[in-house]
């Protein structure tokens, strides 16, 4: 009988950006890789039309995330005999079988007062608590590891790197195009992602910024709107490759990310890239990208439009480095370690 790992997949559907994003994208290349390898992959969510081909759907919806966590999902693990579960965050309780956990930044230990009181304080009990109990945690870049060993002291031999990949759909222009007329920052509205920041540096250049994402700050959307800036809101994945293909410029000026994968999207689209110097954003972009301080986001952008021949030929070579398949087999190489043989 096939061993089952079961994926809490509740963000599917939820336009929860980089979240579902990674859920959805594991999923669809996990799947076949699965099957090869004799491992059943079962994903829990409330959107089952919404898993992929090749994994199979399990319906579990609940009143609360503290129920589903609490109860409804270790008697689904129960009921399934499953021999992993892999989550994001925090690992049910009560569970019957070791967990993976997927951590993918630790914002809310480093810079607090960027998150809401409530999400802070939830972060701040459960994830501590689902690192430590788990049998590996999963993050996405070098500095995330870092700060899981550091701050929450997880053996570096349990925490492994699984870098996001990036979706097919975004590649360059099919016809070699004039470059474009906006400057493009993508993001969920809300402080961290410093989006007043690419504003303030595309109003000095003279050209209008194009805002990707979901309004988690409404008061910031505000903001953003009556200065000038184009919010398209949470956007599918064809519009938002639309968009970094007809940029001028990608512009990220997070605070704080563990990975930045806008960076690689832009890259793969064809777009030159200007972030700033975080950590994790300075990991992704390596040489392919223009890293300034922020105060110097505009000369950064200058420097973008002048060079844009030469980033955009970078980037492609860069963004080649990220896969989801990629993700998806060192995701299934900490399984079948768990599994054994």
């Amino acid at each position: 009988m096939s061993a089952i790992v079961v994926v809490d997949a509740d963000v599917l559907g939820r336009r929860r950006t980089g979240d579902e994003t990674y859920v959805r994208s594991l999923l669809r290349e996990l799947g076949p890789l699965a099957a090869a390898a004799g491992i059943r992959v079962a994903a829990a969510t409330r959107r089952p039309d919404l898993v992929p081909e090749g994994v199979e759907p399990v319906e579990l919806r609940a009143r609360s995330q503290e129920l589903r966590m609490a109860h409804l999902l270790p008697r689904l693990l129960r009921r399934l005999g499953a021999g992993v579960v892999h989550t994001q965050y925090v690992l049910p309780l009560r569970s019957p079988c070791p967990g993976v956990v997927t951590v993918h930044d630790l914002s809310f230990a480093h810079r607090p007062e960027l998150m809401g009181r409530k999400d802070r304080l939830v972060f701040r009990r459960i994830v501590p608590r689902a690192v430590r109990r788990a049998a590996r945690v999963l993050t996405v870049s070098e500095r995330s590891k870092r700060d899981l060993i550091e701050l929450y002291g997880v053996p570096p031999d349990r925490v492994v790197v699984t870098p996001n990949g990036v979706d097919a759909a975004f590649h360059p222009p099919s016809d070699t195009v004039s470059p474009g007329t906006y400057l493009l920052a993508v993001g969920a509205i809300q402080c961290r992602k410093n989006q007043l920041a690419a504003l303030e540096a595309a109003s000095a250049v003279g050209l209008p910024l194009v805002v990707v994402g979901p309004h988690r700050d409404p008061a910031l959307a505000e903001e953003l709107r009556r200065r000038g800036a184009r919010l398209e809101g949470y956007v599918e994945t064809e519009r938002l490759a639309e968009l970094y293909r007809g940029a001028a410029c990608l512009v990220q000026a997070s605070t704080f990310e563990g990975f930045g994968l806008p960076i690689v999207e832009a890259m793969a689209s064809g777009t030159p890239v200007v972030a700033v110097r975080e950590p994790a954003l300075v990991e992704v972009a390596g040489d392919a990208a223009v890293v300034v301080d922020e105060p110097n986001l505009t000369e950064g952008i200058r420097r973008a439009l002048a060079e844009r021949e030469r980033l955009v030929a970078a980037g492609l070579e860069r963004a080649r480095a990220f896969t989801w398949r990629a993700t998806a087999e060192r995701t299934l190489a900490v399984y079948r370690e768990i599994l054994g043989p």
